[in-house]
């Protein structure tokens, strides 16, 4: 525990509902390796309450389970004991005992991996409403955590407006990846390229960025955690599918064929050879599970009347592993497997990665937008994107709604002629939509800016270091 990072919003929002006279209700979701588990313990290592990880099995012996869990943890054994097999009577049995034993003290109850505990019995959702609106509510008793990586299932089963647990979550917390200035904070020995090549390579999920040994380069990380047969990664992305869904081939035809960049519905289904109709579905499960995302051009229309247009829409991979994985590992398994890691880095990686981490560095500017405008006192309402049209690419877009527009453009590679990248982004300029008559400002992010610019001091000019030294 002495190597947790962040989470210090949701860890005060936890210890404020903890602390507070009323009990509390709060659903935690997540994708899976997103941290829920961790900030759970993290936030009850000083406070009395049962942790408890859902399961695949009957309900019977995971009550019993939670039982045997909440007799170590409160140090009631008697609790471990008790031939319970109803949901209901088991938690309030040890809410109970617990409130004899220590009157005035809150209790935490946490169920991890809810979904499990449902499928078994989904009438756990019923007894949990009955617990809650019978005894806890009004006792100041309890703090109620239920965690779950099925985020359809928790915003449908416990948010959704048919559940019985609907309008009693007292806050709820959706957990996300880390952004690009924490997951830094999990290789403090690598230079800022490589903290970034870092995030590139698997974005801001803990477990994978644990997973990366900064004692190493990053091109020795790629090796041995992302294509050796035995390492952690190496089969990270099979593993996710075939948890998340039943039917997986589709899947992976259509996460290789986006994996290259963003393209259309049409281009994919011409590239897998599965049908539009078919593909739309795949594509609904694939965003439900924030594996990819829609992708939509930020034009220059008033932020108020902005429509997204389906036929521009593209299909991006929004997760960085299997981004890389669905672009380098699936379609060289072979080689991988035949030749070694190295020799499949060197021939079939290493010449395309630079361009890669230049998709990579683009994601990461215009994550960096707002904290730029934070930093700049800007206080308009906005949006940030990207452009794109037969005639032209913006790699960042920023949409605010004071009557100013940013156009970015995003050099990874050394910039040798500022004067040619700035007329690079005027050609663009001038290509650019802007049907709401705004100011376009101008944006030039960079890995490291060219000595003239270092002298002139331009403003609008950004280094990966000065990325680096925004705050969150």
């Amino acid at each position: 525990m002495a190597g947790f990072i962040g989470r210090t919003a949701e860890l005060a929002l936890l210890d404020q509902a903890h602390k507070s006279s009323r009990s509390d209700l709060i659903p935690i979701f997540g994708r899976r390796r997103v941290g829920k588990s961790e900030l759970i313990v993290r936030f009850m290592a000083d406070k009395p309450g049962v942790y408890y990880l859902g399961q695949q099995s009957s309900t019977v012996l995971q009550v019993r389970a939670f039982l045997s869990e909440a007799a170590s943890a409160l140090d009631m054994p008697l609790l471990a004991e008790l031939r319970m097999e109803d949901w209901r009577m088991a938690l309030l049995t040890v809410v109970e005992q617990w409130a004899a034993a220590h009157p005035g003290s809150k209790l935490v109850l946490a169920l991890d991996e809810f979904q499990w505990i449902a499928e078994a019995n989904p009438d756990v959702i019923s007894a949990l409403q009955q617990c809650w609106d019978q005894h806890w509510r009004d006792a100041g008793s309890v703090t109620l955590l239920l965690c779950g990586s099925y985020i359809g299932f928790m915003e449908r089963e416990v948010l959704g407006s048919k559940s019985p647990l609907y309008g009693r979550r007292t806050a709820q917390i959706f957990l996300q990846p880390f952004g690009y200035l924490e997951a830094a904070k999990f290789h403090p020995r690598w230079s800022l390229a490589d903290q970034a090549q870092a995030y590139f390579l698997v974005g801001g999920l803990p477990q994978y960025l644990l997973y990366l040994d900064d004692g190493l380069s990053i091109q020795q990380n790629i090796e041995r955690s992302l294509l050796d047969d035995f390492a952690p990664l190496c089969q990270e992305p099979l593993f996710l599918l075939r948890e998340e869904l039943r039917q997986v081939a589709p899947y992976q035809v259509l996460l290789a064929a986006a994996a290259d960049g963003p393209h259309s519905v049409p281009e994919i289904a011409a590239a897998t050879g599965l049908r539009e109709r078919n593909l739309h579905y795949y594509i609904q499960q694939l965003v439900g599970l924030r594996f990819i995302e829609r992708r939509y051009p930020l034009n220059g229309q008033p932020l108020e009347g902005h429509r997204r247009n389906p036929k521009r829409m593209r299909i991006g991979v929004d997760d960085p592993l299997l981004r890389f994985w669905f672009r380098f590992v699936f379609p060289n398994t072979s080689l991988i497997r035949s030749a070694g890691p190295k020799r499949a880095f060197v021939e079939r990686i290493k010449p395309h990665l630079p361009a890669w981490f230049g998709g990579g560095f683009e994601r990461l500017c215009r994550q960096a937008l707002p904290l730029i405008y934070a930093s700049e006192g800007i206080s308009a309402g906005f949006e940030i994107g990207e452009f794109w049209s037969p005639q032209t690419q913006v790699d960042v877009v920023g949409l605010r709604d004071d009557g100013w527009t940013d156009l970015g453009e995003c050099k990874w590679g050394a910039v040798r002629s500022p004067r040619a990248l700035r007329a690079e982004l005027e050609r663009k300029m001038q290509a650019y939509p802007n049907s709401r008559g705004a100011t376009l400002g101008r944006r030039y992010f960079v890995r490291r800016k060219p000595a003239p610019i270092v002298r002139e001091k331009a403003r609008d000019w950004h280094s990966l270091e000065d990325l680096y030294r925004l705050k969150a």
